[in-house]
Parts: C-alpha cells; structure tokens; sequence
C-alpha cells in the first residue's frame, strides 16, 4: 500500500477497533461482579490487571525491540488477534476472579503489541506533520476505549446480553488487525535495529528533550486512566447526592469518556500553528484545574452543569497525549523509535496502576466527592517538568547518537 493517502485511516481505524479491547470488561463490568460473585473492588483490580498486563508487554517489547527488529505490521496483527482471544475468554462459565486477573492482563499485554506500535508505524510514515498523525491515533484510542460503554448501552436497551459487547470488541480487534496486516506495509521511514540493543531503552532518556517530554508524559498519564476507570463511579456517586438526576450510565461514560477522541485529532492540527508543547502545557493546565474544582461541582444541583464538566474535562484530560506522544518521537533516535515510544509507555502505565489503586483504596474510606481532587499531582507535576529551567546544562545530546 506504501504512502497511499488510505494509510493513515487504516491505521487509525485499525487503533480504534483494537482498542475497544482495553475497557471491555469495564463496559461489562457490574455484569461481571454479578455473575461471577466478584468483589466491589473488582472494578479497580480488573482495570490493574489490563494496565500491568500492558505494561509488562511494552517492557518485553522494548527490552527484546521486537517493534525495531520485526515488522511493526505483523506484530500488530498478531497481538490483536491474541488480543481477541483473551477477551473472548470472559465469556467461559467457570472463570473465577483469578483467571478473569490473568485473562485481562493477558489482553493488556496484547495491547502492547497496539496501541505503541500503531504509533511507531505512523511514525515510520510520516515526518512532517507527525502530531497530526498521532492525534488521530490517540483519538482513536480514546474512542476504542470508550466503545464499550456505548455497547452496553445500545445492546441494553436492545435487550440483547452483556456478553455481545465481548463478542462486539473481539471482532473488532480481528478486523483492525486484519486490516492492518493485508493494507499498511513498512513505511518508508522505517530503520530496523538489526541487533538486539538492551541498553538503547535507558540511553534514550540521556537526550535532555526526550526526558522533558516523557516525564510530562507520565504526569498526564497519573490522572488520565483512573479519570476514565472511575466515570461511572463519579456519575453514581452523585446520583446518589442529587436523586433527581436520572443518569444513564453506560452511555454517559460513553461520550464523557470519548469526547476526548476529536479533541485529539483537533488539537494535533492546532498544535502545528500553536506548537506542541504549549499546547500539551495548556491541556495539562485545564485538567489539573478540573481535578482541583470537582469536590464542588459534585454540590451543585443542576446535573446539566455537573455533566457539562465532566465532557470538558473528558476532553482536557487526554488533550495532551498526541501531544507528549509527538514530542517523544520527535526527540528519540529513529532507529530505536518503537522502543522509545514503548518503554514511555510502559513507565508511564505504571503510574496508572498506582493511581487507580489510590482511588479504589480512598473509595473504601474517604468521602467520594473528594476523590477525583488526588489526580491534581499529576498535571501539576507535568507542568513543573515541562517549564523547569535546567541550570548547567549539559550540551544537547543528538538522538541519532543515542
């Protein structure tokens, strides 16, 4: 297919239809606590499992530079399918709460092989105009990731049974997959490592714009995952406060959840005009912002105010990601760019744990309407990263050197 102007919506439909795999079981999840007899933590253990599962796959990714040495094609292709697999087996009537742990992390390692590689292979397409690239590949991960919110809500109301949505992200993960493998060939900027480099996932982080980018990265990355994981929590917890909403959930969590997906795509173009790092500042601004305010947005009593919040944050929170993702790519070395963008990702989902963890842990003592103002560190620590001036600093290390 080389650089046909069909590539990158192929590669963005492919993210999207893989991606619908990470919250599958969140979509299903008070389903499952019914059906297997699960804990009421089993929401934020369940959503661990998938973020230690991808974060394990990126670190054999990177460590191994499989997206580097081997077609970023084909190990897409083959992680969706595995991918696919795992998620189909919820479905068994025997599972316990163990082998559902094992199983959604088994689908979060398969997400290694798709979320950073998807970016690689943009970045093997294109040069210029990467951050428009990647802001339609977060924005698809967003919309994949919220998708199954939105099954359950249309199947709902339809009537069919909670294990179609299951069913639904499966296929889908098989379709991009496919698609992937039969349409988008190695791209023209590709550089393999021939040999196997170890030390090249640490020797990137000695580039001083590469460290700037990923650690503002990881501050983004603290808040966003646990903002997600606990929408339907924040939409129940004050439909409990105010019992005149009347809240649907599913679909609510949907387009919260989601309207961060065009936003992604929008602010990689804008970004091009206003540069990428102001922008990722400006994003990391108004999020930390929303984390601060939302103890009081949870008192007042009009729900069309709360659920306008709640978008605009959806929005703000992933905003920056396309952005970090872009400065990474940018700053990392070209031959060794897909283990770069991989052990990012790997760090940076290992602060997701602890974050949605925290979370789970403060639900069980604190008072909910303060939960969400413990993902302030994050965007506030991004920011400080970002902007802080280095003094005697070391002359600029060329990635191509790395």
């Amino acid at each position: 297919m080389g650089s046909s102007r069909l590539t990158l919506p192929v590669i963005v439909f492919a993210q999207f239809c893989c991606t619908s795999l990470w919250f599958a079981g969140n979509g299903v999840m008070n389903d499952l606590i019914q059906t297997f007899d699960l804990d009421p933590a089993a929401l934020g253990h369940l959503t661990s499992a998938v973020q230690f599962g991808f974060i394990t796959g990126t670190l054999a990714f990177a460590f191994l530079g499989i997206a580097d040495r081997f077609s970023p094609s084909k190990v897409f292709f083959y992680s969706a399918i595995f991918g696919a697999l795992f998620n189909l087996g919820i479905l068994v009537e025997s599972n316990s709460s163990g082998s559902l742990l094992m199983l959604r992390f088994l689908t979060g390692f398969s997400l290694a092989g798709i979320y950073p590689v998807g970016m690689k292979i943009a970045s093997d397409y294109y040069r210029e105009g990467l951050g428009k690239s990647l802001g339609f590949l977060v924005g698809a991960l967003v919309l994949g990731t919220a998708l199954p919110h939105l099954l359950m809500a249309v199947m709902g109301l339809q009537g069919l049974p909670w294990k179609s949505v299951l069913v639904t992200t499966s296929f889908l993960a098989f379709l991009g997959g496919s698609l992937i493998f039969l349409l988008v060939q190695d791209g023209p900027y590709r550089r393999p490592m021939l040999q196997k480099d170890f030390s090249a996932m640490l020797r990137v982080f000695n580039i001083p714009k590469f460290r700037a980018a990923a650690f503002g990265y990881f501050g983004h990355m603290w808040e966003l995952y646990a903002f997600w994981a606990f929408v339907p929590v924040v939409l129940k917890v004050y439909s409990v406060l105010h019992p005149h909403s009347n809240f649907n959930v599913p679909l609510l969590s949907f387009f919260i959840i989601g309207s961060g997906g065009l936003v992604c795509a929008v602010i990689g173009l804008l970004s091009q005009s206003w540069g990428t790092k102001r922008s990722a500042a400006g994003a990391l601004l108004l999020s930390a912002a929303c984390c601060i305010i939302s103890p009081l947005m949870f008192l007042q009593t009009s729900e069309t105010f709360f659920i306008i919040f709640l978008l605009f944050w959806g929005m703000v929170v992933v905003a920056d990601s396309p952005l970090f993702s872009t400065l990474v790519a940018k700053h990392a070395p070209s031959k060794g760019r897909g283990t770069a963008l991989t052990v990012v990702n790997c760090i940076g989902f290992a602060i997701t744990i602890v974050s949605i963890e925290l979370i789970s842990f403060l639900l069980e003592v604190l008072d909910p309407v303060y939960l969400l103002l413990f993902l302030a560190p994050g965007p506030l620590l991004g920011l400080l990263v970002l902007f802080r001036k280095r003094r005697n600093q070391l002359p600029t290390i060329s990635p191509e050197k790395v």
